[in-house]
């Protein structure tokens, strides 16, 4: 190896890192502690109310109470900062989980290290379909053309050549962020992370986070619950004055402190915690099924998506060609084995073969493995193989390994060889072995059958007759029927070793039909999306005949439409026609764009899977971007809104599946919360117009929506996934409160609150106890009606009573942290600043039995609903179909 390729020792590979950071484009949008904490301010209105309500109080001389109110913001905003922030880290460990590698040269030997640890430099080995992982020079080149459209916009292809001199010109630099798009070189590292072409331009680009829309929509209720908090409110503090003897500062202060009571049991003020937990919570679950969340905001629309467009290649399929026949010597044979596994067996008419045994099987495993530029490595001892290379030729090597042939036993150096290009469908090498120089050629039937003169058989070589390529023609239009992709090998000595020769006079050895299979649990996953009405579409580059060999295999039906019969449509015909098609074969990428913004255009919200730079348009156009994480490109990953870990079609389903449980147990946690939120209001409002006195303090009430409420409810939006959750219609831009559960959180409300009311009453005028001891009661009553009612909000469906507690074991952990807390305000010294008394075994009681009998009754009702709905259709009486 010449000096010049040996590359950097470890050593100062390390030392360079450290000089020049890790060779990344740092993010472009990053959020410093303080600009997430300042956040939870800026965008929660309850907090403005909260400080107003403080500050009232500071001047009417209630300092107990004002800064109690201030512990809540700081613990409300405290809350939502820690969230956020570890959201925001988790977010970024997740997107490290996916880390593209890259070949160098170190010490002599080629290894694979994480891109982001290339330093100015390295030597880097480039091959066809290979992202350009930092900016170098060329110092070796073999037809070496590259697409430089990420910095250009252009997307023709450019020859690059080797560097002859330190002059560098254009022509000799490959720049990050591009990719090689033919032929094969080793490289020079020059500039890394933010010092490369593509880091100065990303540098100037300034980007915005996509909204929220789950956020604009709580807080729109929020702000909802707040008029009608304040309108009450006003109409309470009139109805006081109105009814009091005399106008004076005492009776002012009095409605004053009812006002804010009032006020303060509206006011949702852990919205913003609990939705920030509950879609962390799903981003994390969604991670630990291999889909990464790059935004927190697509998890809601994810459980909308009506269309999933994917790639069939690597996302249906496996992404492992495997080759299923082969054709010698006048025989079709299978070979048995799925993937990237050195098992198999050649078999011809139910009997196995043993490649030494056959002269022209032999020499086509050997074609296969000299001819390709790919490699496997053993995992360890058994049969499976670490891989690198295109999916086709790592297939031959797999397909030659389960015969025991392998490229480092064979006797034979490559000298000189032509690549494949898309234009000539061909690869040719010139080997020499110990019985002379050799030409292995692979490539497309049609093009490597007019270069041969004969054909290897079993017995010696015979000169082709007239009509002999017809019938190996015929044999590969059988093998592409079945979806099959097929190669033929050739070979002969040469006698002559210029590259002008190379593919003459060549004599065939045979075809290799490959597919990619589909994964297993794909049917399942399609399965899935046909239950809960999701329109799947399969976009392909292949031919029509693959695709429809693998939608039948995998038991996707519907029309078919080819990419040139796609630049025959207008948009509206395209708008119209797209309904009715499930498959796209030979289509380009770009044509992907024109697929989503016709599927925009009917209506539907669309999830696009992607790898290539060229997909970058249309995963940003559609609903959900999706990228793929192991074979992806990290300009596709970057404006995705998910990554898929294992570039799995049956990973998008499970990401959907999460997207709806997690909006689902939204709307559980916003309809328990307001329905608490509700009986406390009326609970104040119905005490003071019955003339009773005020049932509640301001802090009681305080209390209860800090720790009572905001507990339960976060352990609310950790429900397990209900097993029919895909079994239910899409919704389209739905509200988080339906009219339905509207109804559900005022009747729930409304209920909390008469209850709370009677035992607010029992206690003060027949069993003739204290006010403290009767509001210590009420308190405690409203705590364990809110525990319980959280129980039953954990399914619309199913009762408490029937189920186990531990069905969301956290919500069980939360009700014995409330009760905990309420025992400590109620019998510990802190019970003066909020004004409660230790109550007796009788009150314990009545509050028990309260909730009790709430539980009781929504069960009673839950079975009634289910008795009168049979189970198909049973389409939602509070919500699309909740849990």
């Amino acid at each position: 190896m010449p000096a010049r390729l040996i590359g950097l020792d470890e050593k100062e590979a390390k030392q360079r890192l450290q000089e020049h950071g890790y060779n990344e484009i740092r993010e472009l949008i990053h959020l410093s502690p303080f600009q997430i904490l300042f956040r939870q301010i800026k965008h929660n209105f309850i907090v403005y109310l909260l400080f107003v309500v403080m500050i009232i109080c500071f001047l009417l001389g209630k300092s107990v109470t004002a800064y109690t109110i201030l512990g809540v913001i700081m613990v409300t905003v405290g809350a939502g900062f820690l969230q956020e922030f570890k959201a925001e880290k988790a977010i970024k460990a997740l997107k490290s989980m996916i880390m593209p590698v890259s070949i160098v040269i170190r010490g002599g030997k080629e290894i694979e290290v994480p891109s982001k640890e290339i330093v100015p430099g390295d030597i880097v080995i480039l091959r066809t379909g290979e992202k350009i992982p930092a900016d170098a020079v060329v110092l070796e080149a073999t037809e070496l053309r590259v697409n430089e459209s990420v910095l250009t916009g252009e997307s023709r292809e450019i020859k690059k050549m080797e560097a002859k001199t330190t002059n560098y010109k254009e022509e000799n630099l490959l720049f990050m962020g591009t990719f090689v798009v033919n032929g094969k070189c080793v490289a020079k590292v020059l500039h890394s992370g933010m010092n490369t072409r593509f880091g100065k331009i990303a540098g100037l680009v300034s980007t915005v986070e996509k909204e929220l829309p789950l956020q604009k929509k709580v807080n729109r209720i929020a702000k909802y619950m707040v008029v009608v908090a304040i309108s009450i409110s006003i109409l309470t503090g009139l109805v006081m004055i109105l009814r009091s003897a005399s106008f004076s500062e005492v009776v002012l202060v009095e409605v004053l402190l009812v006002v804010i009571a009032l006020s303060v049991s509206a006011f949702p003020e852990g919205f913003p915690v609990v939705l920030i937990s509950t879609l962390a919570a799903g981003a994390y679950r969604m991670a630990k099924k291999n889909a990464v969340v790059n935004r927190m905001s697509i998890i809601e629309t994810l459980g909308e998506a009506t269309v999933v467009c994917s790639d069939k290649t690597g996302t249906i399929t496996k992404g492992e060609m495997t080759a299923r026949k082969i054709f010698f010597s006048d025989k079709l044979a299978e070979l048995t084995g799925v993937g990237y596994e050195g098992e198999g067996e050649f078999i011809y008419q139910n009997k196995k073969i043993a490649s030494y045994s056959d002269l022209t099987l032999n020499t086509l495993l050997k074609a296969s493995v000299l001819c390709n530029d790919a490699v496997i490595e053993r995992k360890g001892t058994d049969r499976e193989y670490l891989t690198r290379g295109t999916p086709t030729e790592v297939s031959l090597l797999i397909m030659a390994a389960k015969a025991g042939v392998y490229k480092e036993d064979l006797k034979a150096s490559r000298e000189k060889e032509i690549p494949f290009s898309s234009e000539r469908k061909l690869m040719s090498v010139l080997v020499k072995e110990s019985s002379g120089h050799i030409v292995y050629a692979k490539g497309a039937p049609e093009i490597l059958l007019d270069l041969c003169q004969s054909k290897q058989m079993a017995d010696g070589i015979v000169e082709f007759k007239d009509k002999e390529k017809e019938k190996i023609l015929a044999v590969n239009a059988k093998l592409t029927s079945e979806g099959l992709r097929t190669l033929a090998l050739a070979f002969k000595s040469a006698k002559k070793t210029d590259k002008n020769n190379f593919e003459k006079d060549l004599i065939f050895l045979g075809l290799v039909g490959m597919e990619d299979p589909p994964r297993p649990e794909v049917a399942q996953a399609l399965k899935l999306c046909r239950e809960g009405g999701i329109e799947v579409k399969m976009i392909t580059g292949d031919h029509k005949e693959t695709a429809l060999a693998i939608s039948r295999q995998v038991n996707l039906g519907g029309n078919v439409v080819t990419g040139s019969e796609l630049d025959s449509l207008t948009d509206e015909e395209l708008s119209r026609l797209v309904k009715k098609v499930s498959i796209f074969a030979r289509v380009k990428p770009e044509h992907k764009l024109r697929i989503v913004r016709a599927l925009k255009k009917n209506g539907e919200i669309v999830t696009m899977t992607g790898d290539g730079v060229n997909d970058a348009p249309a995963l940003k156009e559609a609903h959900i971007g999706i990228a793929m994480g192991k074979n992806g490109t990290d300009v596709s990953r970057e404006v995705a809104d998910l990554t898929l870990k294992d570039d799995n079609f049956s990973t998008i389903v499970a990401a959907i599946d999460e997207g709806r449980t997690v909006f689902y147990n939204i709307q559980k946690f916003v309809t328990y919360q307001l329905s608490c939120n509700f009986a406390e209001l009326m609970i104040i409002f119905l005490g003071i117009l019955l003339g009773l006195p005020l049932p509640l303090l301001a802090l009681q009430i305080l209390f209860m929506n800090l720790v009572t409420d905001n507990l339960p409810a976060i352990t609310l939006g950790f429900n397990p996934s209900s097993s029919d959750v895909m079994q239910r219609k899409p919704r389209k831009n739905s509200q988080v409160l339906s009219e339905s559960l509207i109804g559900l959180l005022i009747a729930t409300g409304a209920l909390m609150g008469f209850i709370t009311l009677g035992v607010f009453y029992l206690s003060l005028n027949v069993f003739n106890q204290d006010l403290t001891t009767a509001r210590t009661t009420a308190l405690l009553t409203l705590i364990c009606l809110e525990i319980a009612n959280a129980f039953s909000f954990r399914s619309f469906r199913k009762g408490v009573l029937t189920r186990s507690l531990l069905v969301n074991k956290y919500l069980v952990l939360a009700s014995v942290i409330s009760m905990i807390a309420t025992i400590i305000v109620i019998y510990s010294p802190v019970n003066e600043i909020f004004g409660t008394t230790p109550i007796g075994l009788l009150n314990w009681t009545v509050a028990i039995s309260s909730g009790l009998i709430i539980i009781s009754i929504f069960d009673f009702f839950k079975e009634i609903r289910r008795m009168k709905v049979s189970p198909p259709v049973e389409e939602a009486a509070y919500a699309p179909r909740l849990s």
